[in-house]
Protein backbone atom coordinates (compact mmCIF):
# COMPACT_ATOMS: atom_id res chain seq x y z
CA UNK A 1 0.00 0.00 0.00
CA UNK A 2 1.41 3.60 -0.89
CA UNK A 3 2.03 6.15 1.60
CA UNK A 4 -0.28 9.09 1.58
CA UNK A 5 1.13 11.94 1.62
CA UNK A 6 0.79 14.39 4.97
CA UNK A 7 -1.13 16.76 3.44
CA UNK A 8 -3.45 14.59 1.44
CA UNK A 9 -3.92 12.10 4.90
CA UNK A 10 -5.13 15.63 6.31
CA UNK A 11 -7.75 16.15 3.70
CA UNK A 12 -8.93 12.76 3.45
CA UNK A 13 -9.93 12.87 7.56
CA UNK A 14 -11.35 15.17 7.22
CA UNK A 15 -13.81 14.50 4.06
CA UNK A 16 -14.09 10.98 6.64
CA UNK A 17 -14.88 13.11 9.75
CA UNK A 18 -18.95 13.26 8.73
CA UNK A 19 -19.22 10.02 7.55
CA UNK A 20 -17.97 8.33 10.11
CA UNK A 21 -20.15 10.99 12.82
CA UNK A 22 -23.18 10.53 10.86
CA UNK A 23 -22.23 6.30 11.34
CA UNK A 24 -21.99 6.92 15.11
CA UNK A 25 -25.21 9.05 15.10
CA UNK A 26 -27.24 6.65 13.54
CA UNK A 27 -26.14 3.40 15.59
CA UNK A 28 -27.05 5.86 18.51
CA UNK A 29 -30.80 5.68 17.30
CA UNK A 30 -31.17 2.21 18.68
CA UNK A 31 -28.66 1.92 21.24
CA UNK A 32 -29.16 4.43 23.76
CA UNK A 33 -26.07 5.48 26.52
CA UNK A 34 -23.20 3.43 25.00
CA UNK A 35 -21.49 6.12 23.03
CA UNK A 36 -17.74 5.49 24.46
CA UNK A 37 -18.74 1.30 23.64
CA UNK A 38 -19.74 2.05 20.26
CA UNK A 39 -17.03 3.67 19.67
CA UNK A 40 -14.88 1.07 20.84
CA UNK A 41 -16.30 -1.33 17.94
CA UNK A 42 -15.88 1.05 15.28
CA UNK A 43 -12.50 1.28 16.42
CA UNK A 44 -12.10 -2.16 15.81
CA UNK A 45 -14.26 -2.36 12.76
CA UNK A 46 -11.94 -0.02 11.16
CA UNK A 47 -8.66 -2.03 12.54
CA UNK A 48 -10.05 -4.43 10.56
CA UNK A 49 -10.56 -6.92 13.42
CA UNK A 50 -13.40 -8.31 15.37
CA UNK A 51 -15.23 -8.15 18.86
CA UNK A 52 -16.36 -10.34 21.45
CA UNK A 53 -18.52 -8.86 23.75
CA UNK A 54 -19.30 -10.31 27.17
CA UNK A 55 -22.51 -9.27 29.18
CA UNK A 56 -25.32 -9.82 30.67
CA UNK A 57 -28.76 -11.87 28.70
CA UNK A 58 -30.70 -8.30 27.16
CA UNK A 59 -27.65 -5.66 27.54
CA UNK A 60 -28.81 -5.21 23.57
CA UNK A 61 -25.67 -7.55 22.23
CA UNK A 62 -27.77 -8.56 19.59
CA UNK A 63 -29.55 -5.26 18.49
CA UNK A 64 -26.18 -3.70 18.59
CA UNK A 65 -24.88 -6.09 15.86
CA UNK A 66 -27.90 -5.84 13.86
CA UNK A 67 -27.68 -1.63 13.68
CA UNK A 68 -24.64 -1.56 13.00
CA UNK A 69 -24.98 -3.55 10.03
CA UNK A 70 -27.92 -1.94 9.11
CA UNK A 71 -25.88 1.46 9.32
CA UNK A 72 -24.03 -0.03 6.10
CA UNK A 73 -24.96 -0.29 2.84
CA UNK A 74 -23.23 -1.88 -0.78
CA UNK A 75 -25.46 -1.50 -3.81
CA UNK A 76 -28.96 -2.14 -4.02
CA UNK A 77 -28.84 -5.18 -0.96
CA UNK A 78 -27.06 -3.37 1.55
CA UNK A 79 -24.29 -4.76 3.41
CA UNK A 80 -24.65 -8.78 4.21
CA UNK A 81 -25.69 -9.86 7.86
CA UNK A 82 -25.85 -13.35 8.85
CA UNK A 83 -26.31 -14.67 12.36
CA UNK A 84 -25.36 -17.81 14.11
CA UNK A 85 -27.29 -19.08 17.33
CA UNK A 86 -24.03 -21.00 18.62
CA UNK A 87 -25.00 -24.32 20.08
CA UNK A 88 -23.89 -27.69 21.20
CA UNK A 89 -24.84 -29.58 18.18
CA UNK A 90 -23.22 -27.06 15.73
CA UNK A 91 -20.90 -28.39 13.08
CA UNK A 92 -17.89 -26.69 11.39
CA UNK A 93 -19.50 -27.02 7.91
CA UNK A 94 -22.52 -25.53 9.52
CA UNK A 95 -19.98 -21.96 9.53
CA UNK A 96 -18.00 -22.45 7.03
CA UNK A 97 -19.43 -24.00 4.36
CA UNK A 98 -19.18 -28.22 2.68
CA UNK A 99 -19.25 -29.78 -0.61
CA UNK A 100 -21.78 -31.72 -2.09
CA UNK A 101 -22.30 -33.64 -5.62
CA UNK A 102 -24.05 -32.06 -7.94
CA UNK A 103 -26.11 -35.25 -9.92
CA UNK A 104 -27.14 -32.78 -12.93
CA UNK A 105 -23.67 -31.26 -12.96
CA UNK A 106 -22.14 -34.36 -12.17
CA UNK A 107 -19.64 -32.48 -10.13
CA UNK A 108 -18.67 -31.60 -6.70
CA UNK A 109 -20.21 -27.83 -5.89
CA UNK A 110 -19.43 -25.89 -2.51
CA UNK A 111 -22.30 -24.80 -0.79
CA UNK A 112 -21.07 -21.65 1.16
CA UNK A 113 -21.83 -21.25 4.56
CA UNK A 114 -22.69 -18.23 6.55
CA UNK A 115 -19.52 -16.74 7.15
CA UNK A 116 -19.78 -15.49 3.53
CA UNK A 117 -20.99 -12.20 4.46
CA UNK A 118 -19.83 -8.61 5.48
CA UNK A 119 -21.41 -8.75 9.41
CA UNK A 120 -21.24 -12.10 11.55
CA UNK A 121 -23.04 -11.98 14.86
CA UNK A 122 -21.76 -14.95 16.09
CA UNK A 123 -24.40 -15.53 19.48
CA UNK A 124 -23.38 -17.19 22.19
CA UNK A 125 -19.87 -18.81 20.92
CA UNK A 126 -19.01 -20.01 23.75
CA UNK A 127 -21.73 -22.67 23.43
CA UNK A 128 -20.53 -24.71 20.92
CA UNK A 129 -17.27 -26.99 21.12
CA UNK A 130 -14.12 -26.28 20.77
CA UNK A 131 -13.92 -27.59 17.29
CA UNK A 132 -16.53 -25.77 15.87
CA UNK A 133 -14.93 -22.59 18.09
CA UNK A 134 -11.61 -23.11 16.12
CA UNK A 135 -13.30 -22.86 12.35
CA UNK A 136 -13.69 -19.19 12.73
CA UNK A 137 -9.84 -19.14 13.16
CA UNK A 138 -8.65 -19.11 9.59
CA UNK A 139 -11.55 -16.64 8.89
CA UNK A 140 -11.13 -14.19 11.25
CA UNK A 141 -7.15 -14.01 10.61
CA UNK A 142 -7.13 -14.92 6.92
CA UNK A 143 -10.15 -13.51 5.65
CA UNK A 144 -10.74 -16.75 4.20
CA UNK A 145 -11.89 -20.53 4.60
CA UNK A 146 -10.02 -23.64 3.48
CA UNK A 147 -12.49 -26.90 2.50
CA UNK A 148 -11.09 -29.65 1.14
CA UNK A 149 -7.97 -28.67 0.47
CA UNK A 150 -9.70 -25.25 -1.92
CA UNK A 151 -9.75 -21.46 -0.32
CA UNK A 152 -12.46 -19.78 -0.32
CA UNK A 153 -11.73 -15.75 0.00
CA UNK A 154 -14.23 -14.44 2.28
CA UNK A 155 -15.65 -10.27 1.64
CA UNK A 156 -13.06 -7.37 1.60
CA UNK A 157 -15.54 -6.20 4.60
CA UNK A 158 -15.69 -8.94 7.35
CA UNK A 159 -16.44 -8.52 10.90
CA UNK A 160 -17.40 -10.69 13.65
CA UNK A 161 -19.37 -9.39 16.44
CA UNK A 162 -19.22 -12.15 18.99
CA UNK A 163 -21.60 -12.72 22.07
CA UNK A 164 -21.71 -14.55 25.41
CA UNK A 165 -23.17 -14.39 28.81
CA UNK A 166 -20.34 -13.85 32.03
CA UNK A 167 -23.10 -15.97 34.24
CA UNK A 168 -24.20 -18.70 32.37
CA UNK A 169 -21.69 -21.62 32.81
CA UNK A 170 -24.05 -24.99 32.46
CA UNK A 171 -24.03 -25.58 28.64
CA UNK A 172 -21.06 -23.99 27.64
CA UNK A 173 -17.18 -24.24 26.25
CA UNK A 174 -15.35 -21.30 27.50
CA UNK A 175 -13.23 -20.29 24.50
CA UNK A 176 -9.87 -21.57 24.17
CA UNK A 177 -6.46 -19.10 24.09
CA UNK A 178 -5.98 -18.40 20.64
CA UNK A 179 -9.49 -17.81 20.04
CA UNK A 180 -9.42 -14.91 22.17
CA UNK A 181 -6.13 -13.79 21.07
CA UNK A 182 -7.68 -13.19 17.59
CA UNK A 183 -10.48 -10.89 18.90
CA UNK A 184 -8.85 -7.22 19.01
CA UNK A 185 -11.46 -6.16 22.18
CA UNK A 186 -13.27 -7.80 24.34
CA UNK A 187 -15.76 -5.86 26.06
CA UNK A 188 -19.00 -5.32 28.12
CA UNK A 189 -22.01 -3.17 27.56
CA UNK A 190 -22.97 -3.04 31.01
CA UNK A 191 -26.20 -1.61 32.68
CA UNK A 192 -27.35 1.75 31.59
CA UNK A 193 -28.60 4.76 33.77
CA UNK A 194 -32.11 5.09 34.64
CA UNK A 195 -32.77 8.16 32.77
CA UNK A 196 -31.30 6.27 29.66
CA UNK A 197 -33.66 2.70 30.88
CA UNK A 198 -36.67 5.46 30.98
CA UNK A 199 -35.54 6.70 27.26
CA UNK A 200 -35.02 2.99 26.00
CA UNK A 201 -38.59 2.27 27.89
CA UNK A 202 -40.89 5.29 27.11
CA UNK A 203 -39.34 4.62 23.18
CA UNK A 204 -39.78 1.42 22.92
CA UNK A 205 -41.84 1.16 19.57
CA UNK A 206 -38.52 2.97 17.90
CA UNK A 207 -35.60 1.02 19.28
CA UNK A 208 -37.08 -2.53 18.79
CA UNK A 209 -37.65 -1.31 14.32
CA UNK A 210 -34.28 -1.14 13.72
CA UNK A 211 -34.90 -2.02 10.18
CA UNK A 212 -37.38 0.83 9.88
CA UNK A 213 -35.43 3.39 11.99
CA UNK A 214 -31.82 2.80 10.89
CA UNK A 215 -31.03 3.19 6.79
CA UNK A 216 -27.77 3.11 5.37
CA UNK A 217 -25.18 6.17 5.90
CA UNK A 218 -21.96 4.75 4.84
CA UNK A 219 -21.18 1.82 1.96
CA UNK A 220 -19.42 -1.29 2.68
CA UNK A 221 -16.54 -0.48 0.01
CA UNK A 222 -16.33 3.67 2.23
CA UNK A 223 -15.61 1.06 5.56
CA UNK A 224 -12.81 -0.54 3.56
CA UNK A 225 -11.48 2.75 2.36
CA UNK A 226 -11.16 3.89 6.01
CA UNK A 227 -9.39 0.92 7.12
CA UNK A 228 -6.99 1.31 4.51
CA UNK A 229 -6.69 5.52 5.86
CA UNK A 230 -6.33 4.25 9.51
CA UNK A 231 -3.67 2.10 8.76
CA UNK A 232 -1.96 5.13 7.43
CA UNK A 233 -2.06 7.17 10.32
CA UNK A 234 1.07 8.34 12.05
CA UNK A 235 2.82 6.40 14.81
CA UNK A 236 5.38 8.43 16.54
CA UNK A 237 8.53 6.23 18.10
CA UNK A 238 8.04 7.06 21.20
CA UNK A 239 4.45 5.61 21.14
CA UNK A 240 5.40 1.88 19.65
CA UNK A 241 8.26 2.08 22.26
CA UNK A 242 5.51 2.56 24.77
CA UNK A 243 3.63 -0.26 23.27
CA UNK A 244 6.64 -2.61 23.36
CA UNK A 245 7.11 -1.73 26.72
CA UNK A 246 3.95 -2.61 27.48
CA UNK A 247 3.83 -6.38 26.11
CA UNK A 248 7.05 -7.00 27.56
CA UNK A 249 5.86 -5.38 31.45
CA UNK A 250 3.08 -8.17 30.78
CA UNK A 251 5.41 -10.76 30.41
CA UNK A 252 7.56 -10.14 33.63
CA UNK A 253 5.14 -9.74 36.15
CA UNK A 254 5.02 -13.17 36.91
CA UNK A 255 3.16 -13.39 39.94
CA UNK A 256 -0.02 -12.05 39.31
CA UNK A 257 0.27 -12.34 34.92
CA UNK A 258 1.57 -15.97 34.07
CA UNK A 259 1.83 -15.49 30.61
CA UNK A 260 2.20 -11.75 29.23
CA UNK A 261 1.38 -10.84 25.72
CA UNK A 262 2.14 -12.03 22.71
CA UNK A 263 3.94 -9.78 19.53
CA UNK A 264 0.60 -10.04 17.79
CA UNK A 265 -0.69 -8.70 20.41
CA UNK A 266 1.43 -5.42 19.88
CA UNK A 267 0.39 -5.41 16.12
CA UNK A 268 -3.09 -5.18 17.29
CA UNK A 269 -2.92 -2.65 20.01
CA UNK A 270 -1.09 -0.36 17.08
CA UNK A 271 -3.91 -0.69 14.53
CA UNK A 272 -6.35 -0.21 16.96
CA UNK A 273 -4.44 3.06 18.38
CA UNK A 274 -4.70 4.58 14.64
CA UNK A 275 -8.49 3.48 13.81
CA UNK A 276 -9.11 5.08 17.29
CA UNK A 277 -7.17 8.53 16.20
CA UNK A 278 -9.26 7.90 12.91
CA UNK A 279 -12.20 8.03 14.63
CA UNK A 280 -11.21 11.10 16.62
CA UNK A 281 -10.35 13.17 13.52
CA UNK A 282 -6.66 12.81 13.92
CA UNK A 283 -3.55 12.10 11.51
CA UNK A 284 -1.40 10.99 14.56
CA UNK A 285 -1.58 8.66 17.72
CA UNK A 286 -1.78 10.12 20.59
CA UNK A 287 -1.15 8.63 24.67
CA UNK A 288 -5.27 8.98 24.65
CA UNK A 289 -5.67 6.62 22.07
CA UNK A 290 -3.16 4.80 24.02
CA UNK A 291 -4.55 4.70 27.29
CA UNK A 292 -8.12 4.37 26.03
CA UNK A 293 -7.30 0.98 23.62
CA UNK A 294 -4.34 -0.56 25.40
CA UNK A 295 -6.64 -2.29 28.78
CA UNK A 296 -9.67 -3.45 26.35
CA UNK A 297 -7.45 -4.72 23.76
CA UNK A 298 -4.81 -6.69 26.13
CA UNK A 299 -6.90 -7.91 29.11
CA UNK A 300 -8.31 -11.00 27.38
CA UNK A 301 -5.05 -12.03 25.91
CA UNK A 302 -2.95 -12.79 29.19
CA UNK A 303 -3.54 -15.72 31.41
CA UNK A 304 -3.54 -14.48 35.10
CA UNK A 305 -3.09 -16.57 38.13
CA UNK A 306 -5.77 -14.01 39.75
CA UNK A 307 -7.92 -12.42 37.56
CA UNK A 308 -8.88 -9.22 39.24
CA UNK A 309 -5.55 -8.91 40.80
CA UNK A 310 -3.63 -9.50 37.39
CA UNK A 311 -6.53 -7.09 35.84
CA UNK A 312 -5.46 -4.47 38.19
CA UNK A 313 -1.43 -4.64 37.50
CA UNK A 314 -2.37 -4.50 33.48
CA UNK A 315 -4.03 -1.49 34.48
CA UNK A 316 -1.22 -0.19 36.62
CA UNK A 317 1.29 -0.82 33.94
CA UNK A 318 -0.77 1.13 31.23
CA UNK A 319 -1.13 4.11 33.49
CA UNK A 320 2.48 4.26 33.99
CA UNK A 321 3.34 3.91 30.09
CA UNK A 322 0.41 6.61 29.63
CA UNK A 323 2.15 8.94 31.99
CA UNK A 324 5.84 8.54 30.36
CA UNK A 325 4.41 9.44 27.35
CA UNK A 326 2.66 12.66 29.04
CA UNK A 327 5.85 13.49 30.29
CA UNK A 328 7.90 13.50 27.41
CA UNK A 329 4.88 15.65 26.08
CA UNK A 330 5.59 18.04 28.59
Amino acid sequence: MATIPADQLEQRIADAAPRIRHLLENISIIIRGQKPNIELILTALFAGGHVLIEDYPGSGKTTLAKTLSASIGGGDSGAMFKRIQFTPDLLPMDIVGFNFFDSGANRFVFKRGPVFCNFLLADEINRASPKVQSALLECMAEKQVTVDDKTHPLENLFFIIATQNPIDSEGTYPLPWAQLDRFYFKIPLGYVDYETDLDILSNIDTILDVQGQVKPVITASEVVALQELAFQIHCDPTIIRAVTNLIHRTRETRKEITVGASTRAGIYLLKLMKAHALLSGRGYVTEDDFKIVAYWGLHHRLVYANRKAGEEVLQTLIDAEVEKLRNRAA
